[in-house]
């Protein structure tokens, strides 16, 4: 029995030996991540270390993580009921994912609603990546015109208006020289008469 038993061991051992080396099973961890990636909405205001999902967004971007490195995304964002009828497209876009096989987007706008991301990339073995996320941003509340103030009127100073004096509309009585009077000449003395005059009474 203690032969037998040895025999078995050494059996085994050899078969151990000669075993030739198995190639790694498809799907194995050796293998690209592939489809593993995922891919997430963020609020503008979001890190994009930030693994969550934001399916409630104002301004927004979009964000991947953990796909192949340098692996090139598509992506499109379609309308989306009840918004509206689902497929037109609203935004469209494309990027590489880094070496560590994360990426993001710019930051986005769109009108409030409901919508859906289609997120594409090369090397997929499946369908795109899908997210469907509102957008709703507070109301923006008219703005009013500020008052319009109308400058006040600046007068100019006003000249005092000299009044020149009145002239008296009368001319100031000039004093009349009058020439003084000549004397009228004198009577011329009687010439004395020579000759005898007879005596009267």
């Amino acid at each position: 029995m203690a032969l037998a038993a040895g025999s078995l061991t050494m059996l085994l051992a050899t078969n151990a030996a000669n075993a030739q080396p198995q190639s790694p099973a498809s799907g194995s961890a050796s293998a690209p991540k592939g489809d593993n990636g995922d891919v997430k909405i963020h609020n503008s205001t979001t890190p994009v270390t930030d693994q969550r999902n934001e399916p409630h967004v104002c301004q927004f971007y979009l964000d991947g993580f953990n796909f192949d490195p340098n692996q090139s995304v598509t992506w499109h964002i379609d309308t989306w009921a009840p918004t509206g009828k689902k497929g037109p497209q609203v935004l469209s876009g494309m990027l590489t994912m880094d070496a560590n096989g994360d990426g993001h987007t710019a930051d986005q706008t769109l009108p409030n609603g409901h919508y859906k991301l289609f997120w594409n990339f090369t090397g997929e073995n499946g369908f795109a990546k899908q997210k469907v996320f509102w957008v709703k941003c507070p109301a923006t509340p008219p703005t009013t015109p500020p008052p319009t103030t109308t400058p006040p009127t600046t007068t100019p100073p006003t000249t005092p208006t000299t009044t020149p004096p009145t002239t008296p509309t009368t001319p100031a009585t000039t004093p009349s020289t009058t020439a003084p009077t000549t004397p009228p000449p004198a009577a011329p003395a009687p010439t004395p008469v020579s000759g005898s005059l007879p005596v009267t009474g």
